[in-house]
């Protein structure tokens, strides 16, 4: 199987359609949601913004939802961790250390093996069709000043824009000190995680999920967040939040 970028689907014509926030093995987290929304496997879909790995106990189980038919995932700059972390003894060593790998240290080989593969293969961009529009999913954050079509078009080529939309905080950040952003042209809504956010934050036509669901310790933090993006738009947490739930229909 080969890596695809970029992946398009259609609209669900028969189901519900969701994003979930970075889960950094979390995954009881996510199918306590599933169960709490009556979530139908034979028709319902589940995106994933990345970061599936590293912080949580439940990195072991990537696969198991990998290989669920319903379950979709981009790649995140933890995936990327796992990955080049192969190459390199330092950025092993800052992987394991410092960024939640410990437990790839205690998966057979063979597991090992099958888990970079896996997530190698990960798009770094979604784009579904739904009753609200289009909706783009990437992990982290997409270039200012481009549309949407532009930064389809040079993820094909452009390892750079890849790795920026893997690993920039550069929007957010802007957005925490200005309050405000572009839109992004030629998308109708964009959904990103990467950065742990009390609330989900959702600014022109872009929605920020990461909840910090592997930081259960740390106030306002430590929710899964799932949002709805078809037939209509809502969000939901677990555990639930303090916060109102945001941008429901």
């Amino acid at each position: 199987m080969s890596f695809f970028p970029f992946k398009f689907f259609t609209k669900n014509q028969l189901g519900r359609d969701f994003v979930v926030g970075d889960i950094h093995g979390m995954f009881s987290y996510l199918e306590f949601l599933l169960e709490s929304i009556d979530f139908n496997p034979e028709v319902d879909r589940v995106f994933s913004v990345g970061d599936l790995i590293d912080r949580g106990p439940e990195s072991y189980r990537v696969l198991e939802f990998l290989d669920k038919p319903w379950f979709y995932a981009i790649k995140g700059n933890h995936e990327m961790m796992l990955i080049e972390a192969r190459h390199k003894k330092t950025n092993y060593r800052s992987w394991i250390k410092n960024n939640g790998g410990e437990w790839w240290e205690d998966i057979e080989h063979n597991a090992q093996t099958e888990i970079r593969k896996r997530l190698s293969q990960l798009s770094v961009a979604f784009e579904i069709t739904t009753n609200s529009g289009k909706v783009g999913v990437v992990h982290a954050d997409v270039p200012v000043g481009q549309s949407w079509p532009e930064i389809i078009h040079s993820i094909h080529f452009d390892r750079e824009v890849q790795d920026y939309m893997m690993w920039s905080r550069n929007r957010f950040k802007y957005i925490q000190l200005t309050g405000e952003t572009q839109a992004v042209e030629g998308i109708d809504l964009i959904v990103m995680g990467h950065t742990p956010s009390p609330k989900p934050l959702n600014i022109e036509n872009l929605f920020y999920i990461d909840t910090g669901a592997a930081y259960p310790n740390e106030k306002h933090l430590g929710h899964l967040t799932l949002l709805q993006i078809h037939p209509s738009i809502k969000s939901y947490q677990y555990p639930e939040s303090l916060f109102d739930s945001t941008f429901n229909d």
